[in-house]
């Protein structure tokens, strides 16, 4: 019995010693997590006591930095208030040196006016006293001075109109020849007949009946087809084609040829063959613009200018080609302006295109100049080159210096011997003219038309005229040239009065 009460009692004494034992294991676990919690604790306090010390030296920071600008902010502030105060007390100064300067101007004004009441009475005592020696007053004076000089305001103009009349006796017959000879080239009125007419040869005259048709109506087809006049009259083995448009005559010769070579001549055949050789006509025109440009070296033209420049090939002046009076230009400008150190390529541009004027696709009234400045600017040529156009006649004013290049080539090209064609008999007859007007005259002993008659020299006799007759006489001559006369370019007249003393030693 006692061996089970000890073992119940070693039971309990286990059971209490494993309770104790545990119970210390379970404080001291509490421990080890209570000491741990205050760790934490102490962890966490530091972490948050550190945050906030960080936030504080921040705001310090800015509170520091913010006292600062608005310290600043304050020493400008005072700063301007200085500098407000320094102007306004120079002001201040200002405006009293002002008061005092405009006091000093107001006594003056009044010692001005003064002396201003004194020199009108001064003045008023002279007039009296020079009207007392004159005997005049003083309206009478004005009066006859204003009469004296508009006596001789009239002499100074008299002279001057007379000097006006002068030169316009020597140049406006010239100018205005100038200005028919173009209108008539332009219009087509009364134009000369080597201008006007193409002349078609034929082998035999059957062709004629054919070409006319049977009551005239293969003739009166082309004619409307063509827009030109085409004469058959008694002419051996020639057809005479008329129109002032030498595109349209060209046109009209070619299918001509085209029409007798077929053989097949009706009016639907004419209107086939004049639509053909009208297209073939103009890409040969469109061809000839792009050869002549791509000769010259010019790039960059607007296409409407190089048909322009074909169509030259089609017009004359005076007989002279104008495509080949362009290109000529064009090199002489180029080298001219190489020689003045100025740009070649512009001034050869300017020298092609000076004439696209005289080749219009329209009417105008404008002159060739002008006009072909229009077409310059409106196919958007340079304003130096449309200048150069349009002042090559002295139309406008010349803004530019390869405006008065232009001018002198274009005449170079115009005048030189050769350039310009004439009938032998015409030319002939004009010298003969030239020289029986001089000596019409009395005291003229020989007259010589030179230089393709651009010049007369008359020779005059000493003992019949003197030194300043001579001069006289050189201007009768050039009026009564000018007056009955019709020639291209100028004719200068040259007298030479030559005296000679003859002795002889015996």
């Amino acid at each position: 019995m006692w061996y089970i009460f000890a073992i119940l009692g070693g039971l309990i004494i286990g059971a209490l010693t494993a309770w104790l034992l545990f119970n210390s294991k379970l404080n001291s676990q509490m421990k080890e997590r209570l000491d741990e919690v205050e760790a934490i604790k102490r962890d966490k306090l530091l972490e948050v006591k550190e945050k906030f010390l960080n936030k504080k030296a921040e705001l310090e920071k800015e509170v520091a930095a913010r006292n600062q600008k608005i310290q600043q902010n304050e020493n400008r502030l005072k700063q301007k208030e200085m500098q407000l105060n320094q102007r306004h007390d120079e002001l201040m100064h200002k405006l009293s040196e002002a008061d005092a300067v405009r006091e000093n101007l107001e006594g003056q004004m009044a010692i001005i006016d003064e002396k201003k009441e004194e020199l009108d009475k001064l003045q008023s005592q002279e007039r009296d006293r020079l009207e007392a020696i004159s005997g005049l007053s003083a309206e009478e004076a004005k009066t006859h001075l204003i009469d004296s000089l508009k006596e001789e305001a009239k002499t100074e103009a008299a002279a001057y109109i007379n000097d006006i009349m002068d030169d316009a006796r020597m140049t406006a017959n010239k100018e205005a020849k100038r200005i028919v000879i173009q209108t008539i080239q332009r219009i087509g009125t009364e134009t000369a007949i080597e201008n006007s007419v193409t002349v078609f040869h034929i082998d035999n005259e059957d062709i004629k009946g054919r070409i006319i048709g049977r009551e005239g109506r293969n003739i009166r087809a082309l004619e409307a087809a063509c827009g030109v006049e085409i004469v058959v009259d008694d002419t051996p083995e020639a057809i005479v084609i008329s129109a002032f448009d030498p595109v349209r005559r060209e046109i009209a010769r070619l299918a001509l040829h085209q029409l007798v070579a077929d053989g097949r001549i009706h009016p639907a055949r004419i209107e086939e063959v004049v639509a053909k050789v009208e297209k073939q006509v103009e890409e040969e025109i469109i061809e000839t613009g792009k050869r002549t440009t791509i000769d010259l070296g010019i790039h960059g033209m607007h296409p409407e200018l190089i048909r322009i420049i074909g169509k030259m090939k089609y017009r004359s002046s005076y007989g002279q080609n104008l495509l080949q009076h362009a290109r000529e230009t064009a090199n002489l400008c180029a080298v001219m302006a190489a020689e003045l150190g100025l740009n070649p390529k512009k001034a050869k541009r300017a020298g092609l295109l000076h004439d696209i004027g005289k080749v219009p696709d329209e009417e105008t009234e404008m002159a060739h100049a002008e006009y072909g400045m229009h077409l310059a600017e409106k196919y958007k040529e340079k304003p130096d080159i449309c200048n150069a156009i349009g002042a090559h006649h002295e139309e406008i004013e010349m803004e530019s210096l390869i405006a008065p290049i232009v001018q002198i080539c274009d005449a170079i090209s115009g005048a030189r011997p050769g350039a310009r064609r004439e009938i032998v008999e015409a030319y002939i007859k004009r010298l003969n003219d030239l020289e029986k007007i001089a000596l019409s005259y009395p005291g003229v002993t020989k007259t010589y038309a030179i230089q393709a008659g651009r010049e007369l020299r008359v020779i005059v006799g000493a003992d019949k005229i003197d030194d300043k007759q001579t001069e006289q006489l050189s201007a009768e001559i050039a009026e009564k040239i000018q007056n009955e006369m019709t020639y291209p370019g100028q004719v200068k007249i040259t007298v030479i009065r030559e005296t000679r003393a003859v002795n002889y030693a015996r």
